[in-house]
């Protein structure tokens, strides 16, 4: 009972001080919610396990080829085979190939992302049914019937949990031909990768993957491997079977696996491999949370033993009255229960709010961060936390003795606390700036790579060109009947009211990655070697005529594709300034010959016979923000390549032709799907949003934790002021100037800050060093960046250092001595 009274003095007594409340608690409500929001998003993405049986034995495995640039080269079907052979630690191999197809027989037609997979893929993977079936051995083999399994969230999202569609027919179709399959179940709930797919069928839906092209082509790369360890066995044993077995075939075809392309294989557990992106930014988000946790529980320190202090003269009177120390020290816990109760228990109102936005910002990462809830294990663990500093901090305070309650031996006792005490408020306020300090390093550092993401400029018009998906529909047409349909899709178009071009391609700058990350090796007679080497390797477009003239981008040498540059005429190709300048130093790359060397070409009907080079384009990174130097070469679409992607270019607002482009298309052909409409401007802003994301949440947290900090330093100057006031009034007396005073109290606001900055740097330094062995991505920030947040927090500790600083001017003489 005598403790719930002390509760309700404790109420009434910080509702005389508001500020001092609610500052605790909003502090507390900050510090206990972003982490328990962060942690429930790193739980979730991290360490959540996945849905797949025994995860722990599913190993991804990858191959790739540094020498090339390349870090993740799939395998082809020799590969595979190679590799799978006589393993004894793997049980068994699962493959999984993605493929962009047209889906007809679900409603609209529409383009989706799908997969063609063995029989062994769902075994390998750990996964079951929802729905019917998965496909299994019976399923392979060319003579096979199609069969196809829908993934559960297309399931339900697109088809609305639908039961009837088991047994229906659909039709997949691609740009190497459309095959049947039947629906025979729908996967249940799992992380989708290495894709997000809609649709997974067998082998022999994708008439591509039967050819003698990709059966027996050994550069023919795009499968992905999965495996299942085998009982008993261990992912390093694993790694070392595969890599010997990897050895073997790399020393069998040395005319594949050249030395100098440094082929190799690697083995991770799928955990691991789905992580990987989200990895990075995660811990450093909860790495942020957790300095942030610091600086607020630092603060709510300061501002609890501050108040103790000040109180220290009425413990003194109580003291005198006959008030134990256990009263005391209750009544103290009482105080210190109130404000860091309600602190905890306004955590709970605003985590939830922040897991919702955190979630958001993780998918961008990570497709498990989908359906996001908060974890409320570390919520009741920041609430224990808090409790226990509650604990803590009533028991901190030294309590005066009753040998201390006679006459003016309450002043000169509570001054030699107040000493102690004003000792540890310093060293929280300088803990506080060093972690503020961190946090805005990091977010400046990120602010200043979007700085110049945005600021750079593309090399081609981005407002005025509009990109739409035009997926191939093979079905019953043959190669000539769709080029012609492409064809007389621009003519239609071009001739829209407001239309000034249109052209086509087989990939939208930085939407397209599959497509983008095409190159192949090349030649070109009389061109400047490199290292004594004949071949070099350039990014492989298709475009159509007029497409440079739709992007806006001029022809520096030669002409641009003509109508006439078809199948059977001369083999032409344009190509990118850059390679021009590389290969034909002061001199001209027209008329010059370039020849395809790379050995997937006969894989993929494209010939290695000469193409002459009839112009030169400025250098187009298609692939990133930041343009960097773009070996490119591009052939007429009529000749060889692949279509898909329509670019409009407008004389006004893009948007407002889409229903007329889509109305001209439709009435060429009814089931042609016309999607994902958007100016390359609006592609450019897409691309650009985890950046934003990036800066926006750790600004988010640099900018509340540098707030703490400023209520953190004018709470210790307040305090120092207090317990000076005798001293500034002997001063002021004996003649100081009131800007002495001022000058003094914000020198000490700066020695704070000060030397909180240094640490923050020495700190910083050391940590980046630390995490630079183990993360590979992380990178100190530019001298201009600490030197920037080194500002802010100075100017920080000034501003909040003017008010108490002002106080201790306006002290005057007269009563800070009569106080003595």
């Amino acid at each position: 009972m005598a403790f719930l009274r002390d509760l309700k003095i404790a109420v009434r007594s910080l509702a005389r001080t508001p500020a001092l409340w609610i500052t605790v608690a909003l502090t507390l409500a900050l510090g206990i919610g972003a982490n328990a929001a962060i942690f429930s998003v790193v739980r979730t993405v991290l360490l959540r396990p996945l849905a797949n049986r025994d995860e722990d034995k599913l190993l991804y495995i990858r191959q790739s080829a540094p020498g090339l640039g390349v870090e993740n080269a799939t395998f082809s079907v020799p590969e595979i085979q190679d590799i799978g052979r006589g393993l004894k630690t793997i049980k068994s191999l699962g493959t999984f190939s993605a493929l962009d197809v047209t889906i007809v027989g679900l409603g609209t037609p529409r383009e989706i992302h799908g997969g063609v997979v063995d029989g062994n893929y769902f075994e390998v993977m750990g996964l079951h049914p929802v729905l019917g079936r998965l496909l299994t051995p019976a399923d392979d083999g060319p003579n096979a019937p199609g069969a196809a399994v829908l993934t559960y969230r297309f399931w339900k999202t697109s088809l609305h949990s639908d039961p009837s569609v088991l047994g229906k027919t659909i039709r997949l179709g691609s740009v190497v031909g459309a095959r049947s399959a039947v629906i025979v179940g729908v996967l249940e709930p799992s992380v989708p990768y290495p894709v997000e797919t809609e649709v997974i069928a067998n082998v022999v839906t994708s008439p591509h993957h039967l050819s003698a092209t990709m059966v027996t082509g050994r550069e023919h790369r795009m499968t992905e491997v999965f495996a299942r360890l085998a009982p008993g066995a261990e992912l390093e044993s694993a790694r070392s079977e595969l890599a010997a077995t990897y050895a073997g075939m790399v020393a069998g075809h040395p005319e594949v696996y050249k030395p100098e392309d440094h082929f190799r294989i690697d083995v991770t557990r799928m955990h691991d491999q789905i992580n990987s992106r989200a990895n990075t930014i995660l811990w450093v988000l909860f790495a942020a949370a957790a300095l942030l946790f610091v600086i607020a529980c630092s603060n709510v320190a300061n501002l609890v033993l501050a108040r103790t202090v000040r109180r220290e003269s009425e413990l003194a009177v109580r003291t005198a009255l006959g008030a134990t120390t256990a009263a005391l020290r209750r009544s103290l816990l009482a105080e210190s229960i109130v404000l860091c109760g309600s602190g905890a228990l306004a955590a709970l109102m605003i985590a939830a709010p922040m897991v919702s936005v955190l979630g958001r910002y993780a998918s961008r990462f990570s497709v498990r961060a989908d359906g996001l809830t908060l974890d409320f294990s570390l919520v009741w663990f920041g609430i224990g936390l808090a409790l226990v500093a509650a604990v803590a901090l009533a028991f901190v305070p030294r309590l005066p003795s009753a040998d201390v309650s006679h006459g003016f031996g309450l002043n000169s006792g509570g001054t030699r606390v107040a000493s102690g005490s004003s000792r540890r408020l310093r060293i929280f306020a300088v803990t506080q700036i060093t972690a503020s300090f961190l946090l805005l390093a990091g977010a400046g550092a990120l602010m200043r790579t979007l700085f110049v993401l945005e600021k750079t400029q593309s090399p081609f018009d981005t407002a005025n060109v509009l990109a739409l998906n035009l997926p191939v529909m093979t079905y019953g047409r043959t190669p000539q009947q769709i080029s012609e349909f492409y064809r007389e899709v621009q003519r239609r178009v071009s001739a829209l009211p407001g239309v000034e071009h249109a052209s086509s391609s087989f990939s939208v700058p930085w939407r397209d990655a599959q497509a983008l990350n095409i190159s192949f090796l090349f030649a070109v007679d009389g061109a400047k070697r490199e290292n004594g080497l004949d071949n070099l390797r350039a990014r492989f477009r298709s475009v159509s005529p007029s497409y440079f003239d739709t992007l806006g981008m001029p022809m520096l040498e030669g002409r641009d594709f003509k109508d006439s540059d078809r199948e059977g005429a001369e083999r032409v190709v344009i190509v990118s300034q850059s390679l021009a300048q590389k290969l034909f130093p002061g001199q001209t790359a027209l008329n010059r010959e370039l020849r395809w060397t790379d050995g997937v070409m006969k894989f993929i009907g494209i010939s290695t016979e000469p193409r002459r080079i009839v112009g030169v384009v400025p250098d187009f990174d298609d692939e990133n923000i930041i343009p960097s130097p773009a070996m490119a070469v591009y052939q007429p679409i009529d000749q060889e390549g692949w279509s898909g992607r329509l670019f409009v270019r407008t004389q006004g607002d893009p948007y407002t032709l889409v229903p007329a482009i889509t109305r001209a298309i439709r009435e060429m052909a009814a089931d042609q799907p016309v999607e994902r409409a958007s100016t390359l401007e609006d592609i450019r802003a897409e691309v650009l949003t985890p950046n934003r994301l990036n800066a926006i949440v750790f600004g988010g947290f640099a900018s509340v934790a540098l707030l703490i900090s400023v209520v953190g330093v004018a709470g210790v100057l307040a305090f120092s002021v207090s317990g000076r006031t005798r001293e500034f009034g002997i001063r002021m007396a004996l003649g100081a100037h009131p800007r002495s005073i001022l000058g003094d109290v914000l020198s000490e606001g700066l020695l704070i800050a000060g030397i909180g900055v240094t640490a923050g740097v020495v700190v910083g330094f050391a940590l980046a060093r630390l995490t630079a062995r183990y993360v590979a991505e992380v990178q100190l920030p530019g001298t201009l960046v600490f030197i920037g947040s080194a500002v802010a927090i100075l100017l920080a500790a000034v501003i909040a250092s003017a008010v108490p600083a002002a106080r201790a001017a306006r002290v005057n003489p007269v009563e800070a001595l009569r106080t003595e």
